[in-house]
C-alpha cells in the first residue's frame, strides 16, 4: 500500500521518468563507446596484419623464398614481433620459417580472418590470435597474424570500467532526477502554501515571483492577480457589511430606547407583554450586529497591537467567577485546568468572549449534562484552549455545519441564537494565526481553540 501510493505521486513518477530517460542516455553512450572502440580496434588489427601480410608477399614476388625468409626474420627480430605471428610453410603444410611450429590443422591456406588459440615456438601457454592466410603462386602457404590476448585484457578492463561507470551513471542519474524533482516539488510547494494561506484566511498571501519567466513564474503571477481581484472584492464585501452593521446599529439601540419607555408606559397587560417581546427581539438583533462587527474586526487583523501577556490560569479562573453562577443555575459545575505561570500573547478581551461564547453554547446545548470544563495546554508551540461538555454533543457530520456562519442545528430555531457564535470563535483564532476543531469528549463534545502564539512560561 505505502509503494503504491508512492508512486501514485505525480512527483515520484516525474523523478522515476527522469531517471529512467537519464540512465538510457548515460548507458546508451556508454555502451556506444564501448562498441566503437572494440570495432576501432578490431579493425586496426586486420589492418596490421593485412599490411604485415601484403608486405611479406611483396617481398616472396621480388626476391623468392630467400627475401621472404629474410624479412620474416627482420620483423620477428623487432618489437613488432612481441606479438606478430608468421608461418610461411610448404604446399603440405610444412614451416619454412616463422614462430610457429606447425601449419594449424583448422586454417584453410586462404583464410581471410579468424581467431584462434595457438602456441607460438618457445611458448608453453596458448594465445589468442587473429590470423589470415594467403596460398603463394608456387603453392606454397603464408599466414599472419597478431596476438589479441593483450586487446582481450584491455577489452575486459574497458567493459568493467565501462560497468563502473554505468554504476555511477546510475547513481548520478538517479540523484539528478530527485534533484530536479525537488526544485520542482518546491516550487509547487510555494504555490500551494500559499493556496492554503489563503484559504486559512490570508488574503495578503502572494506567491513570491522570481522573474525568470519560466512557466511557474507565469503561473505565479497569474494567482496573484487573481488573488488581488479576490482580496479587493472581499474587502468591499466586508466594508459593507462592517457599514451595514454598524450603521444599523444606532436605529436598533434608538428603537429599543424607545420599547423600553414604551414598557414603562403600559398600562394594558398584552400590551406590555408584546412590548417585551418586541424589546427582546430588538436586544437579539442588536447582540447580533455587535458579533457581526466583531467577526469582522478580528477577520480584517484589527486588534493584534492590542495582543499583551496574558496569565492564561488566571484568564480561566476570571471566566470561571464570571460564568459559574449562571452555569450553576442551569444546573452545571464549571471548573477550569490549566497550568501555573502559563503565559501567552493574545487578545485577552477576544479571546475571553470567544471562550465566553463557548461555555454560553454548552450551557444552551449540552441537555443533560453536568460539568463544563475549560483547560490550556501547549503543544508544538501552540496554545490549546479547550471547552469540554458531558451533553449530547455533535455528530460528526454536522460539525462542518455547525462552524458556519449562521449555523444552526436546530432547523425549528427553539433556542435563542443568531448562529454567530462559533463563527466569532474561528475569528478570534485565525487573528491569533490559528483554527477551531470539534471533537468527541466521550461523552459531550470538546471544542478546542489552537492558536498559534507566544508562549511562556509553564
Amino acid at each position: 500500500m505505502r509503494w503504491r501510493s508512492l508512486f501514485g505521486s505525480t512527483t515520484a513518477r516525474f523523478i522515476l521518468l527522469a531517471f529512467v530517460l537519464q540512465f538510457a542516455v548515460t548507458g546508451g553512450v556508454l555502451l556506444f563507446v564501448q562498441q566503437a572502440s572494440q570495432r576501432a580496434l578490431a579493425a586496426e588489427q586486420r589492418e596490421s596484419v593485412g599490411e604485415l601480410r601484403d608486405e611479406l608477399a611483396a617481398a616472396w614476388r621480388s626476391g623468392g623464398a630467400a627475401e621472404l625468409r629474410e624479412l620474416i626474420r627482420d620483423r620477428l627480430a623487432t618489437t613488432h614481433g612481441a606479438v606478430a605471428v608468421i608461418l610461411y610453410a610448404r604446399a603440405d603444410g610444412t614451416p619454412i620459417a616463422g614462430n610457429l611450429g606447425a601449419w594449424p590443422t583448422v586454417i584453410a591456406p586462404l583464410t581471410r580472418w579468424r581467431t584462434i588459440d595457438l602456441y607460438r615456438t618457445g611458448s608453453d601457454e596458448a594465445e589468442r590470435m587473429g590470423v589470415t592466410a594467403i596460398r603463394l603462386a608456387d603453392g606454397s602457404r603464408l599466414l599472419t597474424g597478431h596476438v589479441i590476448e593483450g586487446n582481450l585484457l584491455l577489452a575486459r578492463v574497458n567493459r568493467e570500467a565501462i560497468l563502473a561507470a554505468l554504476a555511477a551513471g546510475m547513481v548520478m542519474a538517479l540523484l539528478g532526477a530527485i534533484i530536479i524533482g525537488r526544485i520542482l516539488s518546491r516550487r509547487i510547494e510555494i504555490i500551494a502554501a500559499t493556496a492554503l494561506a489563503v484559504g486559512e484566511g490570508a488574503l495578503a498571501a502572494r506567491v513570491e515571483a522570481d522573474g525568470s519567466g519560466d512557466a511557474f513564474d507565469v503561473l505565479g503571477c497569474s494567482i496573484n492577480a487573481m488573488l488581488e481581484r479576490i482580496e479587493a472584492l472581499v474587502s468591499q464585501l466586508r466594508l459593507i457589511t462592517d457599514g451595514l452593521a454598524h450603521d444599523l446599529r444606532s436605529p436598533v439601540t434608538r428603537m429599543k430606547s424607545l420599547i423600553e419607555r414604551a414598557i414603562v408606559d403600559a398600562r394594558d397587560p398584552d400590551t406590555l407583554a408584546a412590548l417585551e417581546r418586541v424589546a427582546q427581539e430588538a436586544e437579539t438583533l442588536l447582540a447580533m450586529l455587535s458579533t457581526a462587527l466583531q467577526i469582522s474586526r478580528a477577520e480584517a487583523g484589527i486588534g493584534r497591537e492590542r495582543f499583551a501577556a496574558v496569565d492564561v490560569a488566571a484568564l480561566l479562573m476570571d471566566l470561571v467567577e464570571i460564568y459559574g453562577p449562571l452555569a450553576e443555575d442551569k444546573g452545571f459545575a464549571l471548573e477550569s485546568a490549566a497550568p501555573a505561570g502559563l503565559q501567552a500573547t493574545l487578545h485577552r478581551e477576544f479571546v475571553s468572549q470567544a471562550l465566553g461564547n463557548l461555555i454560553e453554547n454548552a450551557l444552551k446545548y449540552a441537555l443533560g449534562g453536568s460539568r463544563i470544563v475549560l483547560s490550556a495546554s501547549q503543544e508544538r508551540g501552540m496554545l490549546l484552549l479547550g471547552v469540554a461538555d458531558d451533553g449530547p454533543g455533535i455528530p460528526v457530520e454536522r460539525r462542518e455545519e455547525a462552524l458556519e456562519r449562521f449555523g444552526r442545528l436546530d432547523p425549528a430555531r427553539h433556542l435563542a441564537g443568531s448562529g454567530l457564535g462559533l463563527s466569532l470563535v474561528g475569528a478570534v483564532a485565525r487573528l491569533h494565526e490559528g483554527d477551531i476543531g470539534l471533537a468527541d469528549n466521550a461523552p459531550g463534545l470538546r471544542v478546542e481553540l489552537r492558536l498559534r502564539i507566544a508562549l511562556h512560561g509553564a
